[in-house]
């Protein structure tokens, strides 16, 4: 086993963990938590896989259809990886009193999407080397983790909002714009009809990645616990 290329499969998705732990810094997650989260998002590709087929055997594919291959996108794969880390994030850990700021939907989010990408990237980079590890590192992780910082902002909103009648709707906004922009992130590389089109994947890319920061800034300014760190 090359113990380099494993480094570099596993090391970006911890990193960006890292980075979320850091700025979670009002009152941080425990750490079992935190690691339970980052194993379920491995587990999550079981029903991710599940989906997909089914979506493919319903015959929704990429090809040269431009139309069936944005559904292919945005309905098999996004919603897919979408929804199956959605399910972990809401029934696991959502319910649980430890989950007692906005934040913690991103900080819970993030650890689990890491848990897919990481597996994922495992995957892929075991098959394809160097080249792709390298690729996927500045590319396929940081798109996860944006994705999930979009779907955790509104599911710490749903939680914590005054109107708890608007909380499913938050939740549902939480997993259809991730959805809808992991979608636009492959649908741009699915797509076979115009090549030049594939470099718009860089821009859902970086801004899927611009618009986190201030999702994850707004939420540490509304946290309860903000006045008790200091």
């Amino acid at each position: 086993m090359d113990y380099y290329l494993l480094a570099l499969s596993v090391l970006p998705g911890l990193a960006i963990c890292y980075y979320i732990w850091w700025r979670d810094k009002h009152e941080p997650e425990p750490k079992h938590l935190l690691f339970f989260c980052f194993l379920f998002g491995m587990l999550s590709t079981e029903p991710t896989l599940f989906l997909e087929t089914m979506g493919q055997n319903m015959g929704i594919i990429a090809d040269d259809n431009l139309l069936k291959t944005f559904a292919f996108a945005v309905g098999v794969v996004g919603f897919s990886e979408e929804f199956s880390k959605f399910l972990f994030l809401r029934y696991y850990i959502y319910p649980k009193k430890e989950f007692d700021e906005p934040m913690d939907g991103i900080v819970y989010s993030v650890m689990v999407s890491m848990g897919f990408a990481t597996l994922e990237n495992v995957l892929y980079v075991t098959e394809w080397g160097y080249e792709v590890a390298f690729l996927r590192m500045f590319t396929a992780v940081p798109a996860h983790a944006a994705f999930a910082v979009i779907m955790g902002y509104f599911v710490g909103l749903g939680k914590f909002h005054l109107h708890k009648d608007k909380e499913s709707l938050f939740l549902l906004k939480g997993l259809g714009l991730a959805a809808l922009v992991h979608g636009l992130y492959d649908f741009f590389i699915f797509q076979v009809n115009f090549p030049s089109l594939q470099y718009l994947t860089f821009v859902v890319l970086f801004v899927a990645i611009f618009i986190s920061f201030p999702m994850i800034k707004h939420l540490l300014h509304i946290s309860p616990h903000k006045e008790e760190s200091h």
